[in-house]
């Protein structure tokens, strides 16, 4: 007997009966723990666990613990680190914000494999956290078993364990965010957004669409978590390494077909799909105009077309409009790979929890087979490896204006 979820109740009263499902829902946590744990062990003791992401995150905290935060984006002295700590490494480069470096430097001071395995101990405690946390939001499908594969059958929280991002930390922040805009606590979700900037391609944007919202409050909390975690990265690798940083991200930024930092056609991102359909007709420079203004112009109609709000907890059109969102703030990000997708299955559940009834049958139809091909691990992994992540762009651009589309039949009445 399965335990369902009151869909008119958000948050369940503490003084509700736990009843027969407690027994279900402890089986299914144990049966995770035992998955993901044995997953994290065994990758641990693999051949392949120096090619891994981890790797590089490694030698930049490395750096950073050894000192020498000046020359964190120093590539010649990220290869000479790279050399001397691993055989079988990947030439991977450390390209995320310093302050990610910092906070993981603890991390370098054990040996490799031993903060490989306990990196991901944490991330594998943040995925088992995960649907218990958006559960009360995310009411569909009702029977808990269902509701607990769908998390495993997503590949990109899969490919994030096994590589050592950060990503399923990032959708915790989207999680913690969402959740906290759902109770009209706008500074506590913007505090805890700002949290991600160690994403901030995917972030940005996002604070983008609250910034020509005009939620001053939002901004704020984003606001505080920035400068916090610019005053670290200040502290980490000081003047010269922030400006070593900026260098390197404008060579990314300018270099999208250098295999070094990650093709666009790998990424499911506006850049990607345009790279790839474009690249042979508009050269580079043309083509990030083209990028920059297709991703502002989608930011702001997503900014347009979420209206305020009465109340937040009950108002269905806010679930699909931050949805619609974080959909388009991901595929802005310039940089992105398959695992960056993970704060994806958020406005998934989202939206699942939204499709319409029958009497709605073409939307119904279009959003079910967007989130089914969403859904589908081996089609994912076999874009990645035929180098074609770029086609996952129309799905979610489909999957994004689909959800505005429900919106506007959900929302009750005129913004005031």
């Amino acid at each position: 007997m399965s335990l369902t979820v009151a869909h008119a109740e958000p948050c369940p009263s503490p003084s509700q009966p736990v009843g027969v499902g407690f027994g279900e829902r402890a089986l299914l946590l144990f049966g995770g723990l035992v998955l993901l744990c044995g997953a994290v062990l065994w990758s641990d003791r693999g051949a392949n666990v120096e090619k891994t992401d981890f790797s590089m995150t490694y030698v930049g905290a490395r750096i950073v613990y050894e000192g020498q935060g000046a020359r964190l984006y120093d590539l010649q002295e990220q290869a000479r680190l790279r050399a001397s700590l691993y055989t079988r490494a990947e030439g991977l480069i450390f390209e995320h914000p310093p302050f990610e470096a910092l906070f993981l430097s603890p991390l370098a001071a054990l040996p490799y494999k031993t903060a490989y395995l306990l990196w991901g101990l944490i991330n594998a405690a943040i995925w088992l956290v995960l649907p218990w946390l958006l559960r009360p939001y995310a009411p569909v499908p009702r029977d808990d078993l269902a509701y607990f594969t769908l998390w495993f059958l997503f590949a990109p929280l899969g490919l994030a364990l096994y590589q050592g991002q950060p990503s399923l930390i990032l959708l915790l922040l989207y999680t913690m965010s969402f959740i906290s805009l759902k109770h009209g606590q706008e500074m506590r979700g913007g505090i805890l957004l700002g949290l991600g900037l160690f994403k901030f391609q995917f972030v940005l944007p996002f604070a983008i669409i609250f910034l020509l919202r005009r939620k001053w409050r939002f901004l704020s909390g984003f606001a505080l978590s920035a400068m916090a975690l610019g005053l670290f990265s200040l502290w980490a690798v000081r003047w010269q390494g922030i400006l070593s940083y900026v260098h390197l991200l404008l060579n990314i930024a300018g270099h999208p077909d250098d295999s070094s930092y990650g093709k666009a056609i790998g990424m499911a991102t506006v850049q990607g799909f345009m790279y790839t359909i474009l690249g042979t007709l508009l050269g580079a420079r043309v083509i990030g105009w083209v990028v920059a203004a297709t991703s502002f112009s989608m930011l702001a109609f997503a900014a347009r077309r979420w209206r305020p709000a009465k109340n937040p907890r009950s108002d269905v059109a806010f679930d699909l409009e931050f949805a619609a969102a974080l959909v388009i703030s991901l595929v802005s990000g310039f940089h992105m790979f398959l695992h960056d997708l993970s704060p994806l299955l958020l406005a998934m559940f989202l939206v699942a929890a939204h499709v319409p009834g029958h009497a709605r049958l073409a939307l119904r139809a279009m959003l079910g087979i967007m989130l089914a091909l969403l859904w589908i691990p081996p089609l994912q992994l076999a874009l990645v490896a035929w180098h074609r992540v770029f086609l996952m762009f129309p799905v979610l651009m489909i999957l994004a204006f689909a959800a505005l589309h429900l919106a506007i039949a959900e929302e009750p009445g005129p913004a005031i």
